[in-house]
């Protein structure tokens, strides 16, 4: 079986994020100095295996291609740029006409920051009965919300997720869609309600992984303090959370069947506590598996990877040696 292609809608005006993407496509914005969306993108592409993606464009198109050329980070790139903007269903109608008939293609909007494992996303699509897969994510009041009882108001949540899902943006296709009668418009407005109608929709989720949509300066400021001390990994991220001379404690995101390379430190002495999820640590002799709320020490010069079962959150308190790692094996083409 061929590997996947993906395809990215990259055209949109960005009319909400003005004067920002008068200059610049959305895509381009920066979420840290010097790493755009689309870096992060194409970077998830890269690390769930995918070397090879459409760029579907449009407006200040010129500005994406001086970026990224031809190739970035192994991904090979294609620009099929629409000449007229006529919604995501047109831009994703001339994609799907460069892509043989028997790829499978992951499709994302632009302007979508998210933690999702792409790999595990694909699989499930792939064994699913339905030709298209649409990755939905729990709704986030976008205001603090009231509880109450009775005549009284007892508690304040700050923003909490809500019980309804919504679309995310990002998409599995296993076979060449068929857009039927469907021209032009937003294809979330047009075949995929038909498409649900027919039972032909599937859906993916997963419920405790960072999702944001960069829709307005607010969401811009949100990301960017999100990224402030967030690096991604391949396996998924790795954030500083306090820092001091004496010193260091991390947050780890380690996406289900994942793995940090295998590594070792000089200097650095760990403890690692669960937060959320199970794996194990592998070893040179032995494998030590661990579940929620496990503690774990690893000395200084152990060699060692981390691997998730699923998807994983770990708290790292650790002495404050920032480039310390010595890897000794990778399993990824990308850093």
């Amino acid at each position: 079986m061929k590997s996947p292609v993906g395809m990215i809608l990259c055209g949109g005006y960005g009319k909400r994020l003005r004067p920002i993407t008068e200059r610049i496509p959305k895509p381009l914005i920066e979420i840290k100095d010097g790493y755009t969306i689309l870096d992060k993108q194409l970077f998830d592409f890269k690390s769930a295996g995918i070397d090879k993606v459409y760029l579907l464009t449009g407006f200040l198109s010129e500005k994406i291609k001086e970026r990224y050329g031809d190739e970035y980070k192994g991904v090979k790139l294609e620009y099929v740029e629409e000449e007229k903007p006529l919604g995501t269903l047109n831009a994703i109608r001339l994609g799907m006409e460069h892509v043989e008939d028997d790829v499978e293609c992951v499709i994302r909007n632009g302007d979508v920051v998210a933690d999702l494992n792409l790999k595990k996303m694909i699989e499930m699509g792939r064994n699913s009965d339905y030709p298209l897969t649409i990755f939905i994510t729990k709704m986030k009041s976008p205001y603090g919300i009231v509880e109450i009882t009775g005549d009284r108001i007892t508690s304040f949540k700050e923003k909490p997720y809500l019980k309804y899902y919504i679309n995310g943006g990002i998409y599995f296709v296993k076979e060449k869609l068929d857009f039927e009668e469907f021209e032009k418009g937003d294809i979330e407005k047009t075949l995929f309600p038909k498409l649900a109608r027919e039972n032909k929709l599937g859906y993916y989720k997963e419920d405790d992984t960072f999702w944001m949509s960069v829709d307005t300066s607010k969401d811009l400021e949100e990301i960017r303090k999100e990224y402030e001390n967030r690096t991604d990994k391949p396996w998924g991220y790795e954030k500083i959370l306090i820092k001091t001379k004496k010193y260091l404690t991390k947050e780890l995101f380690i996406k289900e069947d994942y793995r940090t390379s295998f590594h070792y430190h000089e200097k650095k002495d760990e403890t690692m506590f669960i937060v959320k999820g199970s794996g194990y640590i592998e070893f040179e002799d032995k494998k030590q598996y661990f579940s929620k709320n496990d503690t774990i020490h690893i000395p200084p010069k152990t060699p060692h990877s981390i691997v998730a079962t699923e998807n994983l959150k770990i708290y790292e308190v650790s002495t404050p040696h920032l480039k310390d790692t010595v890897r000794i094996k990778d399993y990824y083409d990308v850093r």
